[in-house]
C-alpha cells in the first residue's frame, strides 16, 4: 500500500474499564474473544498499524461501565497526547438521558472528540443483538438527543441491522444537520438470498441520503474471516451505491486480530478496491476519514 492510510475505526483499552470483558465469558457477536481479555494499549496498536501506513487514526468507543462515558474521553485525549494517536475521538453517550446536554459538554472540553456512537442494533438473534428494542430512534426523547449533536457539530456513528435501515434512513432525512457514519458497511450478517436482497434495500434507501457515510470496516464479524471472497462483494456493492467519496476504511482493531493481522485487512481490502481508481482508492483509505472527522492535514 503506497498510499497514506487513516484508519477510522479502532479501539484502545483497560481491561478494569470494561466489564463486559473483565467478567464471565459471555456470547458476543465476534464469538470467543478470550483472547482479547487483557489491555490493549496504544504501543500495541501502533506496533500493528503503522507497519501498514497508518498516519492517523480515530478511536471508537468500546462500552465502558456505565457513568463512565466522560472519563472514557478523558483517559483516551490523555492518551493521544501523550501518543501523538488517535487524532479524532468517537465516545459513547445516552441520547435519551435528561443529562446529556452536560456529558457532551463535558466531553467536548478535550479536543480530540469529533462524534458520538450509541450502539442501536437489535436482531432476533439474541447473540446479534445490542440495543434493548429494534425502534431506540424513533423515541422522540432520543431523537431530541440527537439534534444535541447537531447543535455541537458532532457526528453521529450508525450502527444497525438490514430490518432497521429504512427507519434510520428516515432519521438521517429529519436530522439532515448531523453526518451520520454507518458502521460496518451495514452488518451483513444473512448471506442468503433473502439476506442480501434486504440488506441492499437498505443500504439503497440510506445512500439516498447525502449526510450518511459508509465505513468499511469489521467485515469479518459473522464469518471471523478476513478474505477477498467474502469482503469483496459487500465493499464493492456498498461503493457502487455510495460512491467513493462517501466511503472510509476503518480496521475494528483489535476486535479483528481474533482471526487477522492488521496488514492482512489492508492488503485484502486494497484487492477488493482493485476496479476503483487511485483517486478513489485514497479517498477511501486517506480522505474521506480526514474530511469526515476534520483530521486536519496528514
Amino acid at each position: 500500500m503506497s498510499e497514506p492510510i487513516i484508519d477510522a475505526h479502532h479501539h484502545v483499552w483497560r481491561l478494569a474499564d470494561l466489564p463486559w470483558l473483565a467478567g464471565p465469558p459471555v456470547p458476543r457477536i465476534f464469538g470467543d474473544y478470550q483472547a482479547l481479555r487483557r489491555d490493549y494499549p496504544i504501543e500495541d496498536y501502533l506496533a500493528a498499524a503503522q507497519p501498514a501506513g497508518v498516519v492517523k487514526s480515530v478511536y471508537i468507543q468500546v462500552n465502558v461501565a456505565p457513568g463512565a462515558e466522560v472519563d472514557e474521553v478523558a483517559w483516551v485525549q490523555s492518551v493521544a497526547d501523550r501518543a501523538g494517536f488517535p487524532h479524532a475521538i468517537v465516545g459513547y453517550a445516552d441520547l435519551a438521558s435528561p443529562s446529556l446536554a452536560d456529558t457532551l459538554d463535558r466531553q467536548r472540553a478535550h479536543a480530540n472528540l469529533r462524534g458520538i456512537r450509541q450502539q442501536l442494533h437489535w436482531h432476533a438473534t439474541p447473540r446479534y443483538r445490542f440495543a434493548a428494542r429494534p425502534d431506540l430512534m424513533n423515541d422522540p426523547a432520543w431523537r431530541a438527543g440527537l439534534r444535541q449533536l447537531e447543535t455541537r457539530g458532532l457526528s453521529f456513528e450508525l450502527q444497525l441491522f438490514a430490518g432497521q435501515m429504512s427507519d434510520a434512513a428516515a432519521l438521517a432525512r429529519d436530522v439532515a444537520g448531523v453526518t451520520f457514519v454507518l458502521q460496518h458497511a451495514g452488518m451483513l450478517e444473512d448471506r442468503s438470498p433473502d439476506g442480501w436482497a434486504r440488506w441492499r434495500d437498505g443500504m439503497r434507501q440510506l445512500a439516498a441520503c447525502p449526510n450518511v457515510v459508509a465505513k468499511l470496516s469489521g467485515l469479518g464479524t459473522f464469518e471471523h474471516a478476513c478474505s477477498a471472497a467474502l469482503w469483496r462483494p459487500v465493499i464493492e456493492e456498498t461503493i457502487a451505491l455510495f460512491g467513493a467519496d462517501r466511503c472510509l476504511f476503518g480496521s475494528n482493531f483489535p476486535i479483528e486480530s481474533l482471526w487477522t493481522r492488521y496488514q492482512e485487512i489492508v492488503a485484502v481490502t486494497t484487492e477488493c478496491l482493485a476496479r476503483c481508481t487511485a483517486a478513489e482508492r485514497r479517498a477511501i483509505f486517506h480522505d474521506n476519514a480526514r474530511r469526515v472527522y476534520r483530521l486536519g492535514d496528514a
